[in-house]
């Protein structure tokens, strides 16, 4: 379990090591409500703060529920048009490429089932599927997808992997199509373990306990919660699927992305809606805010929260605290990646 959990946080982002040019004499004063949330919210220290105005990347550990939750903080200045990530972020098959995302995919509006037609299970899932039950599964499933697995896929046949997934891809593209009409009552019930687990209750409980979004953006809130009844107006929602690299297991993930930029700022949120293994629910949520007093340029900040299996118990006490060391510094990484790669272009 140590392993697993361990090198699952590590994987979440990607490395870079350049070193980041500092700004001499750099003032630490920010824009209002950064600064106040910096400082009231965050708790960023005086040495912090000067980190960050002289243009390097900070990161923090938040607080959350330990026995199931993983909370970083963080943020960077980058000399770039807040256009250009946007841009970027919007062709998600590109942006998510390479390193531990082997596939990224957009789905349709509305969606195919073509949209899912590299989507393939590695075999040790399929062979876990074998001896699935309800409340004793590998792989993170809802009853009725786990009953047809059960019901409609020929075991003994030669070819019960191919027709695994098959199945898996028309599970895929139905749930999908269900959260798009339903939103978040439509998340699944995961029955991998003898107790159930709620995605749309997780999701709600985590967003509820982000300041970022009940004090700082209620109506991003409101849209994570209520989507699509209510939506963020002006702003771009897609969502794609992907086949990642985490821990010992690659994972099938399925996201929510929304882009709402505006004249000064921008905001972006990523929402996990279904993960194979280890997540339960996840959000990041990325502020881009303008700073005229610094000229042209942005302040990039990230908050990145996720719900997991293994962070309870003895063993969760044992490796909680090298999973937040690793999810740190993988954020700050993953700053410096994204500010090197904006400042390139």
């Amino acid at each position: 379990m140590l392993r697993t959990n361990a090198a699952l946080i590590a994987a979440v982002l990607m490395a870079a090591s350049t070193p980041i040019a500092t700004f001499q004499n750099a003032s630490t004063r920010f824009p209002a409500r950064l600064d106040s949330y910096f400082k009231k919210t965050v708790g960023l220290t005086v040495e912090e703060q000067q980190q960050l105005a002289s243009g390097q990347p900070v990161t923090k550990l938040l607080d959350g529920d330990a026995s199931k939750e993983v909370a970083v903080f963080g943020a960077v200045w980058i000399n770039a048009p807040i256009r250009r990530y946007a841009d970027a972020v919007r062709d998600i098959e590109n942006f998510e490429r390479g390193g531990g995302f082997k596939i990224t995919k957009q789905i349709s509006s509305p969606p195919r089932l073509s949209d899912f037609a590299e989507l393939r299970l590695p075999e040790d899932d399929v062979a876990d599927l074998r001896t699935c039950r309800v409340g004793d599964c590998a792989l993170k499933l809802g009853e009725d997808a786990l009953n047809r697995l059960r019901s409609q896929i020929n075991w003994n046949s030669p070819d019960a992997g191919a027709s695994v997934n098959l199945l898996m891809r028309q599970v895929a593209f139905e749930y999908v199509t269900r959260y798009l009409k339903g939103g978040n009552d439509s998340l699944a019930v995961y029955r991998d373990s003898s107790r159930p687990t709620f995605v749309a209750q997780e999701f709600k409980s985590m967003v509820d306990s982000m300041p970022e979004l009940t004090v700082y953006m209620p109506d991003v809130r409101k849209s994570l919660l209520e989507y699509p009844k209510s939506g963020l107006p002006g702003a771009t929602n897609l969502l794609y699927w992907q086949e990642t690299e985490f821990g010992l297991k690659p994972t099938i993930r399925i996201s929510h992305l929304t882009v709402r930029e505006g004249p000064d700022d921008a905001v972006v949120t990523s929402k996990m809606l279904y993960a194979s293994h280890y997540f339960w629910t996840g959000l990041e949520v990325r502020a881009l805010v303008s700073d005229s007093s610094r000229g042209p340029g942005f302040w990039f900040v990230t908050v990145n929260r996720s719900r997991s299996d293994g962070l309870s118990g003895f063993t969760g006490i044992v490796i909680r605290g090298r999973v937040g060391s690793e999810v740190q510094q993988g954020t700050l990484e993953g700053l410096r990646t994204t500010k090197r790669m904006l400042e390139a272009r």
